[in-house]
């Protein structure tokens, strides 16, 4: 008998705790610094949010929708409590099943299919149980620029007597965390960023050379004179003295 009145009380407060858990929802997104929200059209940026205490997974999943509005974003100066984003703008909402405040870590990785580019920023804060966070959301910023060397390609194999004048070009293409266009005089200036390359051959660097924009959209462009074969590395680099964004990409390739 005793056993079937403590099953009872157990049952009865498991099903308490389970209903006194509440769907808690917080909104999350992710801006690139200086220009736009990360969304679909990138590839998203992956949120994971934890019970800082027991570091329990309690949400995941990738932002979706679009950039944002541009004029809004970018343009207008913004007032406190006004907002820059609409139904559309990107984002990740967490459902949290809590039955108390809760402190979470709240993690974004992002832009998440960009390996080279791909930023991890971080915050904290105590979600109340019912009380959702929507609206503008919780917005985590990620700073740099997603470089990728187009030409030469990875270790490719150049022989010197094809190379016209004994130059070699070669091109990358520099572009913003959400995917914003790099452009001559645009929002984000071609001519604002300085974009150059460290080359080595075997191991030893031998030059830094400066990229110019080509006039096509996120494209920069180089020269390199080759006086010997061997096996070169060439790194590109951009910044932005003004916003601060970085960005890197680096290959090897033979020349025979």
């Amino acid at each position: 008998m005793l056993k079937k009145i403590v099953g009872v009380v157990f049952a009865m407060m498991m099903s308490f705790q389970i209903f006194a858990q509440l769907n808690t929802q917080v909104l999350i997104r992710a801006q690139a610094k200086d220009a736009k929200f990360i969304g679909t059209g990138i590839g998203g940026a992956l949120v994971v949010v934890r019970d800082h205490l027991t570091k329990e997974i309690l949400a995941k999943g990738l932002t979706t929708g679009s950039s944002g509005n541009t004029e809004v974003i970018m343009n207008q100066a913004k007032k406190r409590g006004q907002s820059i984003t609409d139904s559309a703008t990107a984002k990740f909402i967490a459902n949290l099943k809590i039955a108390e405040p809760t402190f979470v870590d709240i993690e974004v990785v992002a832009p998440v299919n960009r390996k080279n580019a791909t930023i991890n920023a971080s915050t904290q804060l105590w979600v109340i149980p019912g009380k959702n966070i929507l609206g503008e959301g919780i917005v985590l910023e990620i700073p740099g620029f997603i470089v990728d060397i187009l030409s030469p390609t990875t270790h490719q194999q150049i022989k010197q007597a094809s190379l016209k004048n004994g130059s070699l070009n070669f091109k990358a293409s520099v572009t913003m965390s959400c995917g914003c266009p790099i452009t001559s005089g645009g929002i984000w200036n071609a001519d604002k960023i300085d974009v150059q390359a460290i080359v080595k051959k075997e191991g030893v660097k031998t030059e830094d050379l400066a990229l110019v924009f080509t006039g096509q959209t996120n494209l920069f462009e180089g020269k390199l004179n080759i006086k010997e074969k061997g096996n070169y590395e060439i790194l590109v680099f951009a910044y932005d003295e003004k916003t601060c964004n970085t960005g890197v990409d680096k290959i090897n390739f033979v020349i025979q």
